[in-house]
């Protein structure tokens, strides 16, 4: 409510009667604030800690974009990141992987205010929080200036003044407040959000000096002095715009290279750029996906990304974009550590930030580490795209703990993200452009760390282009002529375990049975085509199908249907080759084909 009261107080488009509608269906005042419903709010926050970090990636993606344009005299990207953080927010884990990253790249431009009021809703922080958070900071790198009293104004404005002034380490103010200051339940848990009732409002009103019966009064003169945030605001950004205006003129090139970068566009033929594979052998889907973002990357200069520390395993590096560090902020290589949750809050911030399209990656299995960042992301109608390699059993001999089984299910189940598991380089290539142009929305990419087949696209199987809608018919029916007919059995499969649909295809034709396979690598995707598409590619009429996943079988029953089955994982993996977990549990043609002659 703090935020929308300034939102409104300072001339954003967000009447009071909305302050009035705070947290019912349908206001632009929820809960909790939401980046693309609110005008003026810039971050959707909620879950402690996600905000800390957002805000780390924002002023990793100003510092980035500032070392790649400002030239001397034309600081075009002069800003500074605030946030107001909690008790809370410093206790939650994400909070203090993205602390330790900010202090080790020396973000100047990130200035948070510590609300250290010591009290959380189970009541003192003294129950489970007695460390010495500005000690902490300070280890982490950060520069730390200290607030005695919440309601010195003038004291937080030197703090303010004196972070803006320390531009190699990120600052905390840690300023001291009364949770609650002027309500009966002043100092206490009850302040934090228990309703304090009709006779504790006009308490708190008279403690403040305020009318009591008053309801949602706005003086006129108060009114008046923040509304002056509008002519300030435009005149600020007046000077800012012939800032560029200039620069434009001086540095040509570098300004039309700007308005694009911050014009949210993609540059002219980036496509063009996405590679054939016309000569490429069996290669792992994490190497294919390498080539494309290093084929892409001269092209896309908003490209930029990194892994949590697995960099060479997930081939994300950019050749010759360099390492984002202390005072290499042009670089394009993101070394998060390892700290995978930090990573995905951080991605978010960054495509926030605006002009850079975020890419983050780690193992499929530690995707559980950031599931909340992708949820927010998600609801946050940003697009990020997420690098999940090593995506099954199929990985090997680092055993269960490290085969991912139910986190496919899981990222389908997160609403507005696209999850595609290509089966081959051609799908890569699909998979990935499907990720660039989807500006409003987060990917997650799931690829193999074990070599798969390459998929003779030009004279045996269907284009790679038909990713694009989801799921299509790779391999369809024939008789024994090679004419097309109805198939009497669907395979329907992704990823790894498309070419294995395919080898079994091969062995029941042989047989006389006509089999189409159906590879599937974005169901999100594919619900949102037309329904005769969709029973085109999976026909109603043909109520054999086998499904094949090298994961849990969530999911699978809506394309298989009552009369269907399943090869799918109902337990964990196992240490050895990738080759063999994969055999000895379930996936190899012996099988596919028993239980497709099962169905038929």
């Amino acid at each position: 409510m703090l935020l929308y009261s300034l939102l409104h107080l300072t001339g954003y488009d967000l009447p009071l009667e909305e302050l009035k509608r705070f947290r019912q269906w349908g206001s632009k005042t929820p809960g909790h604030p939401e980046n693309f419903l609110t005008p003026g709010v810039e971050i959707t926050t909620g879950p402690l800690g996600q905000g800390f970090a957002n805000g780390v990636g924002l002023a990793v993606g100003a510092a980035h974009l500032a070392s790649r344009f400002n030239r001397p005299g034309f600081p075009v990207i002069a800003s500074h990141v605030y946030s107001i953080v909690s008790d809370g927010d410093l206790m939650e884990g994400v909070a203090s992987e993205a602390a330790s990253l900010a202090g080790h790249l020396g973000l100047g431009n990130l200035i948070y205010l510590y609300d250290d009021n010591r009290v959380t809703i189970e009541g003192s922080t003294s129950l489970a929080f007695t460390e010495d958070v500005p000690r902490r900071f300070e280890s982490y790198g950060w520069h730390i200036l200290t607030v005695e009293d919440g309601n010195d104004l003038e004291a937080i404005e030197r703090a303010i003044r004196e972070a803006q002034a320390e531009t190699e380490r990120p600052s905390l103010i840690s300023v001291k407040t009364i949770i609650g200051f002027g309500m009966p339940t002043a100092g206490t848990r009850k302040a934090h959000s228990d309703a304090p009732g009709a006779e504790a409002v006009k308490a708190t009103k008279r403690s403040l000096g305020w009318p009591e019966d008053a309801e949602f009064l706005i003086p006129e003169e108060a009114l008046a002095h923040f509304r002056l945030a509008v002519e300030r605001g435009e005149q600020a950004e007046g000077e800012w715009n012939a800032l560029v205006e200039s620069y434009a003129s001086e540095h040509e090139e570098l300004g039309r290279a700007w308005r694009e970068t911050m014009s949210g566009e993609l540059p002219r033929g980036w496509e063009e750029h996405l590679p054939s594979f016309e000569n490429a052998k069996p290669v792992a889907t994490r190497s294919a996906s390498g080539e494309v973002i290093n084929a892409l990357a001269p092209h896309l200069p908003m490209l930029i990304g990194g892994s949590a520390d697995l960099g060479p395993s997930t081939n994300t590096d950019i050749k010759d974009g360099g390492s984002f560090q202390h005072g290499s902020y042009e670089g394009r290589v993101m070394h998060f550590g390892v700290r995978e949750h930090a990573m995905g809050s951080v991605l978010t911030g960054m495509s926030l930030n605006g002009g850079l399209i975020p890419f983050g990656a780690t193992f499929m299995c530690f995707s559980d580490y950031m599931k909340p960042a992708i949820r927010l992301a998600a609801l946050s109608e940003v697009q990020v795209v997420y690098v999940f390699t090593h995506d099954s059993v199929g990985l090997g001999e680092d055993g269960p703990t490290h085969q991912p089984i139910e986190q496919l299910a899981g990222l389908r189940a997160i609403p507005n993200l696209y999850v595609i598991r290509p089966a081959d380089v051609h799908e890569v290539r699909e998979a990935w452009r499907t990720a660039i142009l989807r500006r409003d929305a987060p990917t997650a990419l799931v690829l193999t760390r074990q070599k798969v087949p390459l998929l003779d696209r030009q004279n045996v199987y269907a284009p790679a282009e038909g990713a694009r809608r989801g799921a299509y018919v790779l391999a369809d029916s024939t008789n024994a002529e090679g004419a097309t007919v109805m198939p009497r059995l669907v395979l329907l499969a992704t990823g790894s375990e498309v070419s294995l649909a395919l080898d079994a295809r091969e062995a029941l034709q042989k047989e006389g049975t006509p089999v189409r396979v159906v590879s599937m690598p974005c169901w999100e995707l594919f619900e949102e085509q037309e329904r005769e598409y969709r029973e085109s590619v999976i026909p109603p009429s043909v109520t054999a199908r086998l499904g094949v996943e090298a994961g849990a079988r969530l999911g699978w029953d809506r394309y298989v249907g009552p009369s269907g089955d399943v090869i799918c994982l109902t337990r964990f993996g196992g240490s050895g080759p990738g080759d063999v977990a994969l055999r000895e549990l379930g996936f190899n043609v012996e099988n596919v084909v028993a239980r497709a002659r099962a169905l038929l």
